[in-house]
């Protein structure tokens, strides 16, 4: 600085100036590292500043959290030291040189989509954002050329109706995202403590039975989030979904948000319509589905009050144990009264109620609506629905069906929460085209007893959580099963989850299995095995299944599948009896002991 003061010639200042001016800067310096003006005398520090822009109110709750003797965990650490949007520049050059991610910043560039994965894959995974779960055919086939040039050569259907792709080098992490931007995708968000991908019925648009058309709200809604920092960063991941009560559920109950679109009768306080009603507090994996606040809402209204919902749990969810910070522990805590309260005080104004009485009850659903054939109500379309092997297509596979959808339907994919997708628009003069070029890909459209119903995560061929490989088991209980009962005449949910987070929601199956290390020697040796539940379901007959079995070895999972279903087609009323129907008849403890009694479990007891 005294170079730039003490000048010389015409402009010169003297001694006495260039002290001054000297002093002065030094103060600016001071103001800058402390963050304000003293106010109190000599040597007396300021207030510190209040928080400002789109991190204010986050920054505020941890503040709050420790000034009331809580430790923030390290997550909320690693956000507040650094913005994991401000470290994108750091992100390009250290994934450039092919650095692989410390955990501070593996946690940070969830932000942007990409997840570390290792030990299981030393690579990325990346995570995207599609509103509905819809996307056009030349941006399915552009993942699938992303995934050729990037990544591992395949593509996952998620349990979010959404699209990932595995196997990304740090040095090609960049690149895959900026080839997303050129289709017109994005994954800003998708992981991380942010609101996730937003589902919406598959066949929004397309389907008589439905009530509304979700496919506005969700994009709506996707737009609202995209670009405002100031709903990223929650204590915790978040899941919002529409339902527009159509043939195919959404599992909007398994969200912390869910809109049902509802027809109001007469006699209610509002004028009868069709509305969204909201429930709050779904997550499966702690056990737990979201509960009807007996609010409903004009379609309109739903963006304004899921911010509003979400300004609340930001102000005050957990920021201190990771396992108790999702908005369900709010809801716990407070009771939905209290939280409603702050909500509708965010609003400015009292959200309108209505008694289930005046509510319709929700038409049926259809278990195989998103596998096959089936009829739009645009007359002489229909949508055809092609099983994936527990949601995994190839790249070569992704392209060829994209030229399918271009070719003989309407040109979009539709994205399915059962990890498969729907050709829409399809003329009936093309059905059997399609039907056999899906064929000749090695996939098929077919709804079968068991493969139709099948959800699996990833498993622990690429994920550090998981304690069983629940895709590669998926299909060999699939196999099984259609070997022993070839003439399984019903839809039956089969869900694998590797963890507790539950990414395949087991507790919402037919039959759910959530991966287990079972000890197999004196000397505490394990193999993969898992935990059975029996009874969940969803739609409109949403239910957290019962535990009947812990640490069954992976190897005699089939057995055990197979000895369920056994007990259940011998003793249920008739095919109009579904699987959970009958286990809520019959009890779950009264099933597993028939499963029990079947030969094959029977024998190796």
């Amino acid at each position: 600085m005294s170079e730039t003061l003490t000048q010389t010639g015409a402009g010169a200042f003297d001694a006495e100036q260039t002290r001054y001016l000297e002093g002065f800067a030094s103060g600016i310096a001071a103001v800058r590292l402390t963050g304000g003006l003293s106010t109190g005398g000599a040597g007396a520090a300021g207030p510190p500043a209040e928080p400002t822009g789109p991190e204010a109110s986050h920054i505020k709750a941890q503040d709050r959290t420790v000034k009331d003797g809580g430790k923030l965990c390290e997550q909320e650490k690693w956000k507040r030291a650094e913005n994991p949007f401000d470290g994108h520049n750091r992100l390009i050059q250290e994934a450039a040189a092919g650095k692989q991610p410390k955990p501070e910043d593996n946690f940070r560039w969830r932000y942007h989509g990409l997840f570390w994965v290792a030990p299981n894959q030393m690579s990325y995974m990346c995570r995207m954002r599609i509103p509905n779960g819809i996307l056009h055919h030349w941006q399915f086939a552009g993942v699938a050329d992303l995934a050729d040039e990037h990544g591992g050569g395949y593509v996952h259907v998620t349990t979010r109706a959404n699209l990932q792709v595995r196997e990304i080098s740090p040095e090609h992490a960049q690149p895959f995202l900026d080839g997303l931007t050129d289709i017109g995708l994005t994954a800003r968000g998708a992981g991380a403590d942010n609101i996730r991908n937003v589902t919406g019925s598959s066949t929004a648009g397309i389907d008589a039975q439905e009530l509304l058309d979700t496919r506005p709200l969700a994009k709506s809604w996707h737009n609202w989030i995209l670009n405002d920092r100031s709903l990223y960063g929650l204590p915790r991941k978040f899941n919002v979904a529409f339902d527009g009560s159509g043939v195919m559920p959404t599992l909007e109950e398994t969200n912390d948000i869910g809109f049902q679109a509802v027809e109001v009768l007469d006699g209610a306080s509002v004028p009868p319509g069709i509305y969204m009603r909201l429930v709050l507090g779904g997550i499966s994996g702690h056990r737990d589905l979201a509960r009807d606040t007996g609010i409903v809402l004009k379609p309109e209204d739903c963006n304004a009050v899921a911010d509003a919902i979400i300004r609340v749990f930001i102000e005050n969810g957990d920021r201190t144990n990771r396992n108790k910070s999702r908005m369900k522990y709010v809801l716990d805590a407070w009771g939905f009264d209290k939280y409603l309260a702050a909500v509708e005080a965010k609003l400015g104004r009292t959200l309108d109620r209505v008694a289930p009485e005046h509510v319709a009850p929700r038409k049926p659903t259809d278990r195989f609506a998103h596998v096959g054939v089936h009829a739009q109500k645009q007359p002489g379309l229909n949508w055809i629905g092609v099983v994936l092997p527990v949601g995994k297509m190839t790249s070569d596979q992704v392209r060829a069906l994209a030229t399918i959808a271009a070719e003989c339907g309407d040109g979009q994919i539709r994205l399915t929460v059962w990890q498969n997708f729907i050709f829409s628009g399809v003329p009936d003069a093309k059905v059997a085209e399609v039907e056999s070029r899906v064929e000749a890909l090695g996939l098929t459209t077919k709804a079968a007893g068991i493969r139709s119903g099948l959800v699996a995560c990833t498993g622990a061929r690429g994920c550090k959580f998981a304690a069983s490989d629940t895709k590669g088991h998926a299909l060999i209980i699939a196999d099984h099963i259609e070997t022993a009962l070839p003439n399984l005449d019903v839809p039956v949910n089969v869900h694998l989850t590797g963890c507790h987070h539950s990414c395949a929601q087991h507790y919402i199956g037919d039959i759910g299995l959530i991966g287990a290390k079972v000890i197999v020697s004196e000397e505490g040796d394990t193999v993969e095995g898992y935990d059975i539940v029996v009874g969940g379901g969803f739609a409109e007959n949403p239910k957290i299944g019962t535990e009947i079995w812990k640490a069954v070895k992976a190897e005699d999972a089939p057995s055990r599948v197979e000895a369920l279903l056994r007990a259940y087609l011998a003793r249920r009323q008739g095919p109009e009896e579904s699987f959970q129907a009958f286990t809520s008849r019959t009890g779950a403890e009264a099933l597993r002991d028939a499963a029990e009694e079947q030969p094959a479990l029977k024998a190796a007891a």
